[in-house]
């Protein structure tokens, strides 16, 4: 299955994700752009991104399982769960590496001793990402809010650092590392 057929079967006409297609490609179209220039800049082989644009369309194709009104998503779960959602989705379709992504780039990963302290409702295990093609997506990721259906907003980098902090010392010591390795500045 190519990555529109998975788009399309949950996020088309009739699918349980259609209310929030528009707020998740938006999202993820803004994502997969930055994410490809980042891995450009970085002289990564085709293969490496192709597999950035894929992951970052797909990073968040579990929202519409979380309760997020604002965002058209109508399930039941909370949104910090979208990432291992996300997960099973990809795995259910054969896509392990991209189901990483999914779970990998909530925060700026998250460790199960971070997971654990927050009494976070996710699975107590590590979610780091571990490859250089998931910490381009997962930082990219960090330099757009969704604000609704239709409203996206545009970080700087020390936004994103803000927003990152709120997860703890541990995910912005990361985040800020990814920056240095990645190339990206305030």
């Amino acid at each position: 299955m190519n990555i529109a057929d998975i788009l399309l079967r949950h996020y088309g006409p009739g699918s349980a994700g259609h209310e929030a297609a528009e707020a998740f490609m938006r999202h993820s179209e803004l994502v997969a752009s930055r994410a490809e220039e980042i891995a450009l800049g970085l002289a990564l082989g085709y293969e490496a991104v192709a597999f950035v644009r894929e992951g970052a369309m797909l990073h968040d194709i579990g929202i519409y399982l979380t309760d997020a009104p604002k965002l058209g998503c109508t399930g039941g779960e909370p949104y910090i769960r979208h990432g291992v959602l996300g997960r099973e989705i990809l795995e259910s379709h054969g896509l392990m590496r991209h189901a990483l992504v999914c779970e990998t780039h909530v925060g700026a990963g998250l460790t199960a001793e971070e997971i654990r302290a927050s009494g976070l409702p996710l699975p107590e295990r590590d979610m780091l990402p571990g490859s250089i093609e998931e910490k381009i997506i997962c930082v990219a990721d960090k330099f757009y809010r969704k604000s609704g259906a239709n409203g996206h907003l545009e970080l700087t980098v020390e936004e994103a650092r803000m927003g990152i902090a709120r997860y703890g010392e541990g995910p912005a010591t990361r985040f800020d590392a990814w920056l240095d390795e990645l190339g990206i500045t305030g």
